[in-house]
């Protein structure tokens, strides 16, 4: 009977240490649950968050790639009014040196024909003089022919007047 006693006794003490495993495991699978729970939540609202920031990420892909299409667009805009403002720069050069060549002629010319400019100036100077002096013997003759000469003498009046003097 003792022996029996110790049976029980032991299957009882199995039977409680079982039941504190089963209590035990019940417990900590409980929690293992709620974590869970916690974690799934966490990665559906991460999912939100992923497909949103997908979504941002994507327009913003479409909008680098518009602007990366406009920036070449205006780049072969700009490469052409480069290439304009090179052609208008060799046409300025080119025009400075066809003056240059013309200024090099025309002094050369000078240089060359210095006596015969010099001797028309002179010439000029001498025909403007001669102009002036024309106008000025031509404006005392009509300065005179507006006037009357009295003289003592009828006669040489007469003949003043005849001759266009008066």
């Amino acid at each position: 009977m003792e022996m029996e006693i110790i049976l029980y006794i032991a299957a009882l003490i199995a039977a409680i240490g079982f039941l504190v495993l089963c209590i035990s495991l019940a417990m900590t699978l409980t929690s293992l649950k709620k974590t869970l729970t916690n974690v799934s939540n966490t990665m559906a609202g991460l999912e939100g968050q992923l497909q949103g920031v997908t979504r941002e990420t994507t327009e913003l892909l479409h909008k680098t790639n518009g602007l990366a299409s406009d920036l070449q667009y205006k780049s072969e805009k700009l490469n052409s009014v480069v290439d304009a403002v090179k052609n208008v720069g060799e046409s300025v050069n080119g025009l400075n040196t066809s003056v240059r060549r013309i200024t090099s002629s025309i002094s050369t010319e000078v240089e060359r024909n210095e006596d015969k400019i010099a001797q028309v100036v002179q010439w000029s100077n001498v025909v403007m003089g001669i102009r002036d002096k024309l106008k000025e013997r031509k404006a005392l003759e009509e300065a005179r022919a507006g006037y009357t000469i009295y003289s003592n003498n009828p006669d040489e009046v007469a003949t003043k007047q005849n001759q266009g003097g008066i």
